[in-house]
């Protein structure tokens, strides 16, 4: 499900058992309207149709309601991620280029739950789920990151696995949000948002030393190998 600024509110009223994810309905309304910084605990009450102290039964305060929308969304993140990824079939630069795609798609499609989840500025030493699923997501990215570091030609060194992916997370990061969002304010292009990235992603392997003319090689041997933790071969 997701929410924009034209979806209807969390349905009024609630009966025993539900409240809690009324509140979460509620609040993911708001985000999508005003930003995660752009209500209060009272607001999202109201808008569950429940009285100010009813949330109180479920959430210590607003920013425990914010960390775990926010942790929801790096749950779903991480589905999204890991199905576009599929281990890396049929090839790595496939299986790659749908994760930066599956990123793009949602932020564009779940841009409340984006919010939350970069923007709500939930300390992740105080919420060790949120901190748990944040991380789930990111290993997604550090998997499809192993394996391509292992493509890397022979005659040019090597960067680590996780300096490779953070610069890969920073570039997707950067391109859905400034430009795949569904905020009316956003910059225009002259082209997709995802074509803006690949065309990031093309740049950065060139300096890696891999071919622009052609996709990278499949390196067959490490294709062979049994994967490890998160795809990344043993």
């Amino acid at each position: 499900m997701s929410w924009r600024k034209d979806n209807d509110r969390a349905p009024r009223g609630y009966h025993h058992g539900n409240l809690k994810e009324a509140l979460l309905q509620a609040a993911l309304g708001l985000i999508a309207e005003k930003g995660p910084a752009g209500f209060t605990f009272a607001d999202a009450a109201r808008s569950a149709g429940v009285s100010p102290a009813a949330p109180y039964r479920h959430f210590r305060d607003r920013d425990e309601l914010l960390a775990s929308i926010a942790e929801r969304g790096f749950s779903q993140f991480e589905q999204a991620l890991a199905q576009a990824w599929d281990d890396g079939r049929p090839d790595t630069v496939s299986a790659f280029e749908r994760v930066g795609k599956a990123y793009l798609a949602f932020a564009r499609n779940e841009p409340a739950f984006y919010s939350a989840m970069f923007e709500s500025g939930c300390p992740l030493e105080d919420n060790p789920a949120l901190a748990i699923a944040s991380e789930r997501a990111f290993a997604v990215i550090r998997a499809a990151a192993e394996r391509l570091a292992a493509m890397t030609p022979p005659n040019v060194p090597r960067p680590p696995a996780l300096m490779m992916a953070l610069h890969i997370w920073s570039m997707a990061h950067g391109v859905a949000s400034l430009f795949a969002r569904g905020d009316a304010a956003r910059r225009k292009l002259p082209m997709a948002a995802e074509d803006l990235l690949e065309a990031g992603v093309l740049i950065y392997l060139r300096g890696l030393g891999f071919s622009t003319d052609q996709r990278p090689p499949v390196d067959q041997a490490a294709a062979e190998k049994k994967p490890g933790p998160w795809g990344a071969p043993k």
